[in-house]
């Protein structure tokens, strides 16, 4: 594991491959960690790729620089924790692939920043949060699904996730994938990383600013403005979405609108935990962008 500076972080991540490989950040999502790509990594490594993972804000060993920073867990803080990274790390451009927050913040810098990206891997397709359509009401079976984003707009909600974090993540996870079959091993493997000081902060945050119920930070304002116009995502992409993904019921496929560049779009026999539950998928789609875009240059 390293640190670097990222922006307002001390940022954590994990480094494999060649150090002059093609360069591609694999972002994880709440409640997970770096180890969701643990079987990936080895797939893409092994195709020359210098692979980044960096634990989230809130997740792990990565920190604040500052007690003063508010505990942001809104999309355009952590899209801007992943350009940080980009520069922190000294990387022009990379194939940026991930899911849950993890693709939130890569379709982020996809869409604001294109020439850092070579291509892009996003589970849910567009995966940028409509906050103003977050404010209505939808279908009771998706409002079922997002139970615990409810919970997190009380403070009976922040209270739960202090005291009880383990068990209520365990839960998301089998509700999330209700056919990954996981241990106890490979999830206290993550488990850890929920420990963070600021993770309560950071996830609460998080949800309340995406149903417009708390305020975001006043150095992201300009970013969010930018973010509710729907930018489009003008980067070569392959999109995903998991066949029994209980959070996207019908999937995604027809967000293809939403990109102007090559897209594929596929659904893999996996929940939520995609990468976990189908590493080999995972890969095969950060392959497959590699090989459109194998000049390194991004559009």
């Amino acid at each position: 594991m390293e640190i670097v500076t990222a922006g307002v972080l001390a940022m954590a991540y994990v480094e494999d491959g060649p150090t002059d490989g093609w360069p591609v950040v694999l972002s994880h999502g709440f409640p997970y960690d770096v180890h969701a790509y643990d079987e990936v990594v080895p797939l893409l490594t092994a195709r020359g790729a210098r692979v980044v993972r960096p634990y989230l804000r809130g997740h792990g060993p990565t920190r604040f620089l500052s007690a003063s920073t508010p505990r942001s867990g809104q999309q355009a803080a952590l899209g801007s924790d992943l350009l940080a990274l980009l520069d922190a790390l000294g990387l022009d451009a990379a194939i940026l692939a991930g899911y849950d927050w993890g693709g939130l913040s890569s379709c982020v810098v996809a869409a604001l920043w294109p020439h850092r990206v070579t291509g892009l891997v996003s589970l849910a397709s567009y995966d940028i949060i409509d906050i103003a359509g977050q404010r209505g009401a939808h279908e009771p079976a998706v409002e079922h699904a997002v139970w615990y984003q409810h919970l997190f707009q009380t403070e009976r909600g922040r209270l739960g996730l202090a005291a009880h974090r383990r068990e209520l993540c365990r839960l998301l996870w089998s509700q999330w994938s209700p056919r990954w079959r996981f241990d106890d091993a490979t999830f206290e493997r993550t488990a850890a990383s929920f420990d963070n000081p600021d993770f309560v902060d950071v996830v609460v945050h998080a949800y309340r600013h995406a149903l417009g119920n708390a305020e975001g930070d006043p150095a992201h304002e300009a970013l969010e403005e930018r973010l509710a116009g729907r930018p489009p995502i003008t980067v070569p992409a392959v999109t995903l979405d998991g066949a029994t993904d209980t959070l996207k019921p019908g999937g995604t496929a027809d967000q293809g609108a939403l990109f102007t560049d090559r897209r594929e779009h596929r659904v893999v026999d996996a929940g939520h935990a995609l990468p976990h539950e189908a590493p080999a998928a995972f890969a095969d789609a950060v392959l497959t962008v590699h090989g459109w875009t194998r000049d390194g240059r991004a559009r």
